[in-house]
C-alpha cells in the first residue's frame, strides 16, 4: 500500500537511518557518541530501518528517510542508498526514500542519482555540508545538482550549526561554515526547478534562512533538530503566516523524538488552518503525495514526551 497522507496524523520530513543491517554506521563511533549526549540521548544503539518503520507505523506517521554519505571528508562509508530503498519499498505505507550521495564523487555522483530514481524508487537527495566539507554553491556540485533538476526531485541541505562533532576536540574537524543557508541562495538560483528544503532552524543564520525562502518559490524550511519549545518568535512568525506553505515537520529521529517534537509544537501558537498545513498538507504537496484534504484523528500516545532536544541541530 502507497504511503496515504490521509491515514496518517503527519509526515516526518527528516529521519535518518544512521545504522545498516550488518551494523554499519554512517558515522565514526566518537561522532555518534558526541552527538548522543549533546542531545540527551541516553541509549547510543541507533534503530535499524525496520525498527524505524515499526516505530513510525505504530504512530500513524509518514517519514522521509536517508542516510548522509560523506565518505570523502570522514573516510567513514554510509548506510547504502539501496538498503534505505529496499526498506521503503517493503514498507511503502509509512517510508519515503531519499538518497545520499558525496558531492565529491563528480560526475560518478550523479549518475548514480539517476540510477538511484530510476531503479530503487529514490524521491529525492539529502546534503550534510559540514560533514561532507563542502560549500553547496561550489561549481563541482553543479553535476550532481543537474541531475536531480533533471529528475525534478527535491534537495535537502543541513543549515545551521550541528550537533555532529559537538563538543569534540575542535568539532571533530566538522566546520560550520559550510552550512550557512545564504549559500544555497546560489543554488536556488542556478536551478530554479529544483525544490529545496533548507533542514532545521539554522542558527546562527536563522533570519538568512528566512529570507531565502521568501525570495526563492522552490525553498522550503523542516523545522527539525530543534524542540519548538526553542524555535526563534521570528521563525514562528513567518511560519504562521508568509511562510505557512513553505514550512514542515521534521523531527531529526533519532535523536530527537516525533513525539516529543509534537507534543512541544502542540503548545506554540501556530493558526489552526495552518497547524495542519505544517504537520503534513506542505509534505504532501512537495513530494507528489495524494492530497492531504483529511486530517487523521491523533494516535494514541503521540503526544508523550520522547528523547530530548536542544537549541541545534544534528
Amino acid at each position: 500500500m502507497a504511503l496515504d497522507p490521509a491515514a496518517l496524523t503527519a509526515i516526518d520530513v527528516h529521519v535518518h537511518a544512521e545504522v545498516s543491517a550488518s551494523g554499519q554506521r554512517s558515522l565514526a563511533d566518537d561522532l555518534i557518541r558526541a552527538s548522543g549526549e549533546y542531545f540527551n540521548v541516553a541509549e547510543q544503539r541507533r534503530p535499524t530501518l525496520p525498527e524505524i518503520a515499526a516505530y513510525y507505523r505504530e504512530r500513524r506517521l509518514g517519514c522521509v528517510v536517508f542516510t548522509v554519505d560523506a565518505e570523502a571528508a570522514t573516510g567513514q562509508p554510509p548506510v547504502p542508498n539501496e538498503e534505505v530503498a529496499e526498506a521503503a519499498a517493503a514498507n511503502p505505507d509509512v517510508m519515503i526514500p531519499f538518497a545520499s550521495i558525496d558531492p565529491a564523487r563528480g560526475r560518478a555522483g550523479a549518475r548514480q542519482a539517476r540510477r538511484l530514481a530510476a531503479g530503487h524508487g529514490v524521491r529525492g537527495f539529502k546534503f550534510h555540508p559540514s560533514v561532507q566539507a563542502f560549500y553547496p554553491n561550489d561549481r563541482a556540485a553543479y553535476p550532481l545538482y543537474e541531475a536531480i533538476a533533471e529528475l525534478g526531485l527535491p534537495a535537502v541541505f543541513h543549515t545551521g550549526q550541528t550537533g555532529i562533532g559537538a563538543g569534540v576536540p575542535g568539532g571533530g574537524g566538522i566546520r560550520l561554515k559550510y552550512s550557512n543557508p545564504m549559500l544555497i541562495d546560489d543554488v536556488a538560483a542556478d536551478f530554479p526547478g529544483m525544490p529545496i528544503i533548507l533542514a532545521h532552524p539554522s542558527f546562527p543564520w536563522q533570519d538568512e534562512a528566512l529570507a531565502v525562502a521568501l525570495h526563492k518559490q522552490q525553498v522550503h524550511i523542516d523545522l527539525s533538530g530543534w524542540s519548538p519549545k526553542y524555535f526563534p518568535p521570528l521563525l514562528v512568525q513567518y511560519a504562521n503566516s508568509l511562510l505557512q506553505d513553505k514550512v514542515m515537520f521534521g523531527s531529526d529521529f533519532p535523536l530527537l523524538t516525533p513525539d516529543r517534537w509534537l507534543a512541544d509544537f502542540e503548545q506554540l501558537p501556530i493558526k489552526p488552518g495552518v497547524r495542519d498545513k505544517i504537520l503534513k498538507q506542505n509534505a504532501a504537496r512537495l513530494l507528489g503525495l495524494a492530497p492531504a484534504e483529511h486530517a487523521a484523528p491523533a494516535a494514541e500516545g503521540a503526544g508523550a514526551a520522547g528523547g530530548g532536544g536542544r537549541e541545534a541541530s544534528p
